[in-house]
């Protein structure tokens, strides 16, 4: 077979910059093993490039970057085509002298081959960090090996793709298997995650000592915010694909009860923000509270995540003969112009603080939701304040 040349690799490294998630599935990576880079390689005979890289630790490699290949694990897997997980290089007798934890000072490694459609050996994705990380377990494993799957698959219909000579219809078919992708994407990570969720669980239930109940409470806000994270991207892929969003109006508890309970979430899980809640819901609402719960949910850690810290953030909620009428009000920097055009669209991700991270999905849920009520969101945005109102008719 003939070696690849540097123009076949930069062409591969254009081919993962058209899939669109790829920034997204290296962000969940680092956000569900804790670990502080992660990135997309390319691997041959001669060469390691980066094709796409999440660094969070300064690790200074960028997309097409390249390392020097001998001194890399993922040569290894490109001869072997297994997948090498380590929790912890100083502890494990086959790793703790190996030269390319030395070389690069790492201390939990994982690495899972990307294999294409005819077998062909593409390259790995792999994520590293400077401090142990649970990295060798099924859960995680698995996680890691449907991404590269999914990578593998994207891939190969970029390359039939690009045979293609109509390119009204090669639009068409990298839209439905994009969305096909978010799809899978979400049905496959919630089992794992709903797992975690059950254990901790049952761990919150038992005696512990204050340390295991801070972890075990910092694990349960984990899993929420990536159950979160998985439920707008299963929104976001239905909506693309025809389905839309869908409501059912059989509610378990009162409207009330609904918001008061996403509030108590966020006071439990950001203690540091002061939440104001003032209700005044006179007249029962035609709604999904299941779906208004997610849509407050969303606007309110959107408040939380871009507001000042340290402020107070308002919740008013009203009904009456008109509708119901939801403002959420936090104090901080106001939203330019430019900003409020692409607010509601896919993806769309302003700055906010470390840690409360997203895809850019929960605003355009929001309003997903918001339509499908036949309701709108207004939002107003000052020096002073910025406040997203939601307005839902009496009837849909």
């Amino acid at each position: 077979m003939k070696p690849l040349s540097k123009e076949d690799i930069q062409r591969d490294i254009e081919a993962i910059a058209k899939i669109p998630i790829i920034s997204n599935i290296l962000d969940v990576v680092c956000k569900t093993t804790g670990m502080g880079f992660s990135a997309i390689a390319r691997v041959t005979e001669d060469y390691w490039i980066a094709c796409a890289v999440n660094d969070k630790i300064g690790f200074g490699l960028t997309a097409g970057g390249e390392l020097k290949l001998d001194t890399t694990i993922c040569n290894e897997i490109r001869e072997h085509h297994k997948s090498v997980a380590i929790d912890n290089v100083s502890e494990e007798e086959e790793w703790k002298e190996h030269h390319t934890p030395r070389m690069y000072g790492l201390q939990s490694y994982i690495s899972v081959p990307i294999l294409l459609k005819n077998g062909q050996f593409f390259g790995t994705l792999c994520a590293i960090d400077p401090n142990p990380a649970k990295v060798n377990n099924k859960h995680t494993l698995d996680t890691f090996h449907l991404f590269a799957d999914l990578i593998s698959f994207h891939l190969s219909v970029l390359n039939d793709l690009s045979d293609a000579n109509n390119e009204n219809q090669k639009q068409q078919k990298e839209g439905e298997l994009r969305e096909q992708f978010i799809a899978m994407l979400g049905h496959d990570l919630r089992n794992p995650v709903n797992a975690i969720s059950n254990a901790v669980q049952l761990q919150l239930r038992s005696n512990m000592d204050e340390r295991n109940l801070k972890l075990a409470k910092i694990i349960q806000d984990a899993t929420m915010r990536t159950r979160g994270l998985i439920d707008n991207i299963l929104d976001f892929a239905r909506g693309r694909l025809g389905g839309g969003i869908n409501l059912d109006f059989d509610n378990a508890h009162d409207l009330e009860t609904t918001l008061k309970e996403v509030v108590t979430e966020f006071t439990i899980t950001v203690p540091e923000t002061e939440i104001k809640l003032e209700l005044d819901l006179q007249k029962p609402i035609k709604a999904d509270h299941k779906r208004i719960a997610q849509l407050f949910s969303n606007l309110l850690g959107n408040a939380i995540s871009h507001g000042e810290s340290g402020k107070q953030v308002s919740v008013s909620a009203k009904s009456n003969e008109h509708g119901l009428e939801l403002c959420i009000t936090n104090q901080g920097k106001p939203i330019d112009e430019a900003t409020k055009a692409h607010l509601f669209k896919p993806f769309s991700r302003g700055k906010v603080k470390h840690g409360q991270e997203g895809l850019g999905l929960g605003l355009y849920i929001a309003s997903e939701i918001t339509k499908a009520h036949g309701g709108e969101i207004i939002v107003n945005s000052s020096n002073q304040a910025t406040c997203f109102t939601v307005k839902l008719p009496v009837e849909k």
